[in-house]
């Protein structure tokens, strides 16, 4: 047993061997950091990880017409890695050949199709698994196969005190081994994704430190204030020149260095203007590629690589910027990734730099409240969120930068608009996702919305005022309470809404003033709602205090 131990532990230090090579390699790589697999994929993870376990069967020890061997290995962390399709492919693979190479061996069909049923084994924990906690599962499902195998053996194997000696001598090896080595490899391309989540990370924070850094600057758009963002955005990046343009025209530019002066205003570059009618982020890190990059031909000398990313407004091109390096180090993804970001979160900053001169021509006093809304402290709050999540969880930061994106670009556009329910509650989801990301299990939010009138039109802000509202002071505030329910139901000529929560409940007295339109501006959502609609439709909201919490219903 000592031999086939020692035996067992080097197929092992082959096998990791192999999964090492495998994590450096930029293919195995790209695939591994995707969140869902394609076909292609799947594929070709069946073909890598079959292809290991069949090594494994090769590299394996013969004892008594049975081979001791690592082969288990490969099907499992197929099914763990790639899910059910690729484990089973790879143990079908793995498999068919522990059969075909020894047909008739004592141990050849029941190892054969233990090794099939390990693939499906590795598949099923794939679904009950996560990234923290998959080696162990990886551990349990090389034992189980193991473990399955000898029973095949000891009830299919002739004759039966044959097959009993060879279980005997080779389980506690056997199944040590292939359990240890599952984890093992587990942990090794595992790794690949965590460096993704690291350098996700990494990039939100420097996108989000950039954000910050020209938020103040977008107050006021004009060439002076994007000369500021130019030079934020080289210096973060390390960068010798940026530049940001309009559709048509060079808006403004920053460099530390004489030679990147620019004495033109058009844009002359073909790459810009492929961008431009594109709308894709374009790499240049070629001499080729610069040719008709570069607007000036001593450029071309010290000028190495570049990137042009597209700013856009409501869907719609509306500039780029460009990036412009001397070094000769290549352009990655993680780069275009980074930039295409940060072009997003400027193009951003510069809708909501907008509400500066929607406020100034805002004519009547609804307008003015509804621009209220966007609380300089709900900014401050959802923006340190995000700043916690970026290490411990990139992928959540991403989310909840989408849904602040959301939000403020509803309520930059929407203004006197009636807008489709659908919209309304896309704006009720992004704000609510913002605050659970603050308060996790402290807040839940219940939907029962029929979905036959998601396209009928109401007035923008007639929804999400109201579930501010009960989060904020019905919930939060009081520490009373943890739900909200919305509920829109089509009662055939009219639209029933309703928010409710079991907070602490709304007191008689805000009623009051909210009936007389005496209400404090903190209650300003509210008290906005209820007249608007009262002014559209000649309807009042029925607001209640329950015995836990307040209901606001109306129909429309």
């Amino acid at each position: 047993m000592l031999i086939l131990f020692s035996h067992l532990l080097n197929n092992l230090g082959y096998v990791i061997a192999i999964a090492f090579f495998l994590s450096k390699l930029k293919i195995f790589q790209k695939i591994m950091q995707k969140d869902n697999f394609s076909l292609y994929d799947k594929l070709f993870l069946s073909l890598i990880f079959g292809t290991m376990a069949i090594i494994g069967t090769y590299v394996g020890v013969d004892y008594k017409g049975a081979i001791a061997n690592t082969r288990n290995i490969g099907v499992v962390v197929a099914g763990l890695l790639g899910g059910p399709l690729v484990g089973m492919l790879a143990g079908i693979m793995a498999g068919l050949h522990r059969i075909l190479i020894d047909i008739g061996g004592i141990t050849s069909i029941p190892c054969g199709i233990a090794t099939i049923i390990g693939g499906f084994i590795g598949g099923y924990f794939y679904k009950k698994s996560n990234l923290q906690n998959r080696y162990i599962y990886g551990f349990i499902g090389g034992f189980l196969v193991e473990n399955i195998s000898m029973a095949f053996i000891l009830i299919l194997s002739k004759p039966f005190e044959k097959a009993f000696d060879i279980v005997r001598n080779i389980y506690v090896p056997m199944v040590f081994a292939n359990a240890v080595g599952v984890s093992v490899i587990i942990l090794i391309t595992e790794s690949i994704k965590k460096e993704k989540d690291r350098v996700a990370g990494e990039q939100a924070k420097l996108a989000l430190e950039i954000a910050n850094k020209t938020l103040p600057y977008f107050r006021e758009l004009n060439n002076s204030s994007l000369r500021k963002v130019c030079a934020t955005v080289l210096n973060s990046l390390n960068a010798d020149l940026v530049v940001i343009t309009d559709k048509e025209n060079i808006l403004s530019y920053f460099s530390k260095k004489d030679e990147f002066t620019i004495t033109h205003q058009k844009i002359l570059s073909k790459a810009t203007k492929d961008v431009l009618y594109t709308g894709k982020t374009l790499i240049c890190d070629r001499k080729e590629d610069m040719i008709n990059f570069i607007y000036n031909e001593k450029h071309l000398k010290s000028i190495k690589s570049a990137i042009i990313s597209p700013l856009k407004s409501e869907n719609q091109i509306i500039g780029t910027i460009k990036i412009y390096f001397s070094s000769e180090k290549q352009m990655t993804e993680k780069q275009k990734y980074l930039v295409e970001g940060l072009s997003n979160l400027i193009s951003t900053q510069m809708e909501i730099s907008k509400l500066e001169n929607v406020k100034k021509t805002a004519k009547t006093a609804e307008i003015k409240a509804l621009q209220a809304q966007i609380n300089p402290h709900f900014l401050f709050n959802a923006l340190n969120t995000i700043a916690s999540f970026v290490r411990i969880n990139p992928e959540k930061a991403r989310e909840i930068i989408i849904n602040l994106s959301t939000y403020f670009r509803y309520n930059i556009e929407a203004g006197e608009k009636f807008v489709k329910i659908s919209k309304e509650i896309e704006h009720v989801k992004s704000y609510v996702n913002i605050e659970k990301a603050r308060f996790g299990n402290r807040l839940n939010i219940i939907y029962e919305i029929d979905e036959s009138i998601l396209n009928k039109e109401i007035p923008a802000f007639t929804i999400q005022p109201l579930v501010e509202n009960a989060i904020k002071h019905g919930i939060i505030e009081s520490g009373i309470g943890d739900t909200v329910w919305v509920y829109i139901k089509d009662k055939k000529d009219k639209i029933y809404i309703e928010v409710t929560d079991n907070g602490v409940g709304i007191k008689k007295e805000i009623i009051e003033k909210i009936h007389n339109n005496n209400i404090e501006s903190s209650k300003i959502g509210l008290n906005n709602v209820y007249h608007r609609l009262k002014l559209i439709y000649d309807n009042e909201i029925e607001i209640n205090r329950l015995t836990q919490g307040t209901q606001i219903k109306f129909e429309i």
